[in-house]
């Protein structure tokens, strides 16, 4: 990403950003703190105005993207927070998971775990409410229920590194 800034004289800044598309994102600061964006196609094209804000609404927009108010975080597990510490997760079994090839009744899940499996994602097919003799596969997407911890202590064991 490349930002590129100059002066308007009598008016104020002009940022111009390159996007990922080859468009570009102009902001032009004027000396009075209202903003104005625009987007523009390609280096060449004409710009199109997008909105303006005011000073104070700049701001706290600018504070929002900056994730001053949520800070997204990157992560290899959904989890979804049910209420008294209980969640759903959606656990990938990978190739070398001792689960690989246990149905559900051998593997024994709600009785060492105390979770449930909900469904399985097997490809673009999805297993709700799986049967005792559902066998696990490589690549299968379980759908957990349970308390947060035993779902962790769960995830060692598909994964194979249980403490």
């Amino acid at each position: 990403m490349t930002v590129y800034e100059s002066d308007l004289p009598g008016v104020g800044k002009k940022h111009e950003i390159e996007l990922d598309d080859g468009s570009r994102l102009v902001v032009v600061t004027h000396h009075a703190g209202k903003r104005e964006v625009y987007r523009r196609p390609s280096e060449d094209a004409d710009s199109e105005k997008l909105f303006e804000l005011s000073d104070k609404l700049a701001r706290q927009v600018g504070t929002i993207l900056e994730g001053a108010y949520f800070q997204p975080v990157k992560t290899d597990r959904i989890e979804t927070l049910l209420a008294g510490n209980v969640v759903i997760e959606w656990i990938d079994v990978a190739p070398e998971s001792p689960l690989v090839g246990v149905t559900l009744a051998g593997a024994n899940i709600r009785q060492k775990y105390g979770i449930s499996i909900i469904a399985i994602q097997r490809g673009d097919e999805t297993i709700p409410s799986p049967a005792a003799d559902t066998s696990i596969e490589s690549g299968d997407t379980l759908v957990v229920l349970g308390q947060k911890d035993a779902c962790r202590s769960f995830v060692g064991h598909v994964t194979g590194n249980e403490d």
